[in-house]
């Protein structure tokens, strides 16, 4: 005597977010009445019921229960074949347990979750993107992007060119957008595009209508919720592969993007190239022409007066070697004649200047590195005393880092620039730029995404660094 237990279908398929369903029939052929515990062993068992789980019967009956098949619409549920066990546990006597096992096909669904970071580049040529994709269906997958532009004008890479994804896994393409062709002057330009993020085609005569190894679909589980005996469904060939605009939104996301094209040279440098080449015009046809008759008729004056003054006797009064040169008898530096004179002979220094002839020439960097996302100052102070006349500045962005930077001189702001513009930047002076002293040249980075230097790595943070050189100079002192 023994305790036997059949479930009404061997084998049976079921989709991710739907519902399937089969029987199991107990039966006691013991000489006692039984109770029987019914509990679901295996893959299956975190999303498999049986109705009720605890049945009693009486010596040489029977009980049909209801086993529901409900896997989640999620990557918890992955697709393919996997082991349906119904353990069937007597009260009385255990060790008559029996584990009547069925074969549970869960059916590949396809979902796609994109985004594209940032929305909107600004640039001369090219902008960059990001493009992080999860992969939300049941089954493996290799995604690929397409971008699409209506005009032509933009030209697209992405790398890598195709990610292979595991269900839950996520991963990162990048996007590159490159205009065909630069904008020297005029007005910047606007070209919005789309990129549709989508599981890489099936190869041709490929069935892509996610049936399981066994040919069943999910529709077969019909005869399981009404119990009846599997019968082999008939053979059908497999429909060819949906074609790429059919796929759904969620299959297959459409993320907008934009790249801001910038002219080369701004509108106003026309207007100025043309106001120069007028000076130019006008220097060559006009005012060099009348200083050079200017200048010629200058040195004849002089010709002409030097030759008419007689020669000064050697000893006549004012003639001496000791004679004041022009024969002003005042010396330069005597009392009275107006000059006020300091030390040595040299006019009286004023406060707050530059002592003339103490200048020497010095030199400073300041290095700026920034955390993504961050902000981050560096500077050089004027010592105590002194006063920094700068003429140069060199502005290096190595990595191609993204994001802004302002330099100030003491209380003077004389830039803001965006990092993304440039790699290397240098300013020059012909008047120079005064630092006071205890002010200071300060570089502010406001870091929104590290570049990649030479070696092709991504750095960990944003980086810049500003050569700056002038003349260090003695702050004058006032009598």
């Amino acid at each position: 005597m023994t305790t036997s237990a059949e479930l009404g279908l061997p084998a049976l398929t079921v989709a991710p977010g739907g519902v399937a369903t089969t029987t199991l029939t107990v039966r006691n052929d013991l000489d006692i009445v039984e109770a029987y515990t019914l509990e679901v062993v295996g893959d299956c068992a975190a999303w498999t019921t049986v109705e009720p789980a605890r049945v009693s019967l009486f010596p040489g009956t029977s009980e049909t229960v209801t086993v529901r098949l409900a896997p989640p619409r999620s990557p918890a549920a992955r697709a393919g074949d996997f082991p349906l066990g119904i353990r069937v546990l007597p009260t009385e006597r255990p060790e008559l347990v029996t584990v009547p096992e069925a074969t549970v096909t869960v059916t590949p669904f396809q979902e796609l979750q994109a985004a594209l970071a940032p929305r909107r580049r600004r640039g001369w040529l090219r902008g960059r993107y990001r493009t992080s994709v999860r992969n939300l269906g049941n089954a493996p997958g290799t995604v690929v992007l397409t971008p699409g532009q209506a005009g032509e004008e933009l030209r697209f890479r992405a790398t890598p060119e195709r990610l292979r994804l595991e269900p839950g896994e996520s991963g990162e393409l990048r996007l590159q957008a490159r205009a065909r062709k630069l904008i020297w002057f005029g007005k910047q330009a606007s070209w919005p595009f789309e990129v549709a993020v989508g599981p890489e085609p099936a190869p041709a005569g490929k069935a892509s209508d996610g049936r399981g190894k066994d040919g069943k679909d999910g529709k077969g589980t019909g005869t399981a919720a009404e119990g009846t005996a599997a019968t082999p469904a008939p053979a059908t060939p497999a429909p060819a592969p949906a074609p790429a605009d059919a796929l759904t939104a969620a299959q297959r996301p459409v993320l907008e993007g934009e790249f801001i094209q910038l002219p080369i040279f701004p509108k106003w440098l026309l207007a100025l190239l043309a106001a120069l080449i007028a000076l130019l015009l006008a220097w060559f046809a006009l005012v060099r022409p009348a200083v050079r008759s200017s200048a010629k008729q200058a040195a004849e004056q002089a010709v002409a007066q030097q030759s008419a003054t007689p020669a000064v006797p050697a000893g006549s009064p004012g003639g001496g070697p000791g004679a004041p040169a022009g024969g002003n008898p005042t010396a330069p530096g005597k009392p009275g004649s107006g000059q006020p004179t300091g030390s040595g002979g040299r006019p009286a220094p004023g406060p707050g200047l530059a002592e003339p002839g103490t200048g020497r020439q010095s030199s400073a960097t300041i290095d700026v590195p920034t955390g993504a996302g961050a902000a981050a100052t560096g500077s050089y102070q004027v010592p105590h005393g002194k006063v920094f006349d700068m003429t140069d500045l060199v502005i290096a962005n190595f990595q191609g880092d993204q994001g802004v930077v302002t330099i100030t001189a003491g209380q003077k702001v004389l830039n803001t620039i965006a990092l993304e513009t440039f790699r290397n930047q240098d300013y020059h002076w012909v008047t120079p730029i005064q630092v006071p002293e205890d002010q200071a040249v300060t570089a502010s980075v406001t870091c929104e995404s590290p570049g990649t230097p030479a070696s092709g790595k991504q750095a960990p943070t944003c980086h810049e660094l500003l050569n700056i050189s002038g003349t260090l100079s003695d702050i004058r002192q006032g009598n």
